[in-house]
């Protein structure tokens, strides 16, 4: 059945969304009169407002945190949907699709209420064998599309308006940095989707980064200022942990040069923006990079050193694997991309 008017469903984290939205691209290149909907959480909605290729965003109508159940299938019965993708599939979202009478339902197979979809597949996620937007687009086999992908020929379309990006570059000058520096973001929390590089050890490699000529910001949310604050070691390091809304960040990191940071959302927007990233993964499977790293060629994983297997979060926050990361490497392999752009002149903001 040739989709009409398709709606794609992913009410998770900024990572998730990011790694949902290349799948616009081949539903258009299949299907061009296809009507595309997004439905996501209103803190990520950012990222799919005037993405190329998306005709309508929905938000996600929560009380409390939590998806209102009778709202949202009225909402949904108002859009003529045809056909539906829930990338991410929770109980609740999943019977408010079923509720909302869409015709074609496609969803994972291996969930005790994947009885609400009409077209499943069967994939382990857990298993980590292939990267999560590998797994995001083997759903669009259900609406005849099979492509295969790499890192070279992904290609995200993410959108900064003029006011946003005049706004960053105001709030910027009023802490008199007027970009006749390289720039360096690094970001140190990720919500606890991982475990995180320790503290002490993203301190040194904060004095380390302070002597290259450039600028460095941290930044974070709200809840984390205090967090980023212990990384200010030096003049040219700012915290911005809080300063900006999420499409803010995204223009603000349109200006760097270098990404920094755990397993977490930002990297991914990050490296959709075309710049060189690093992160920091622990060894735990579900963490993998290989299912949750960088979708692109300029990046650099940087694991625990320790010899380990079969690692879970207990195991590795027991043997504190993450300090066994060698941040001298780390700072080397920075230096030679930050080189790599100082020579090729393009650090400046467009």
């Amino acid at each position: 059945m040739q989709p009409k008017s398709l709606l794609i469903v992913r009410t998770d984290r900024i990572g998730d969304v990011m790694l949902s939205l290349p799948l616009i691209d081949f539903i258009k290149q299949k299907y061009p009169l296809c009507k595309i909907t997004f439905l996501l959480r209103e803190y990520t909605s950012a990222l799919a407002l005037d993405y190329d290729g998306i005709n309508e965003v929905l938000l996600l109508i929560e009380q409390k945190g939590k998806p209102n159940l009778l709202q949202n299938v009225i909402m949904l019965r108002r859009q003529n949907i045809d056909t539906v993708i829930v990338v991410y599939p929770t109980f609740i979202i999943s019977l408010i699709i079923f509720l909302s009478g869409i015709k074609k339902r496609i969803g994972t197979g291996y969930r005790w209420y994947s009885f609400f979809f009409t077209h499943k597949v069967y994939e382990h996620r857990k298993t980590a064998e292939r990267h999560e937007l590998e797994y995001n687009l083997n759903l669009l086999k259900q609406i005849g599309i099979n492509q295969v992908i790499n890192e070279s020929s992904i290609k995200f379309h993410l959108t900064i308006s003029v006011e946003t990006r005049n706004k960053v570059l105001s709030i910027l000058t009023r802490n008199k940095i007027n970009l006749d520096k390289p720039i360096i973001i690094v970001h140190p929390g990720s919500g606890g989707s991982a475990v995180d590089l320790p503290i002490p050890k993203m301190i040194k490699l904060m004095e380390l980064l302070s002597t290259l000529e450039c600028y460095i910001f941290v930044t974070g949310n709200k809840s984390e200022v205090a967090l980023c604050q212990e990384l200010v070691v030096k003049d040219n390091i700012f915290n911005f942990a809080g300063e900006f809304e999420l499409n803010e960040l995204v223009a603000l990191i349109d200006l760097s040069i270098i990404f920094i940071s755990n397993s977490t959302g930002p990297l991914h927007i990050a490296a959709a923006l075309n710049k060189y990233v690093v992160g920091f993964y622990p060894k735990i499977l579900a963490c993998s990079p290989k299912r949750w790293g960088p979708y692109t060629q300029k990046k650099i994983i940087v694991m625990p050193e320790i010899d380990c297997s079969n690692c879970d979060r207990e195991q590795c926050e027991k043997l504190n694997c993450m300090d066994s990361i060698n941040i001298n490497n780390v700072f080397a392999n920075v230096q030679k991309i930050y080189k790599l752009h100082l020579n090729n002149g393009d650090f400046h903001a467009e």
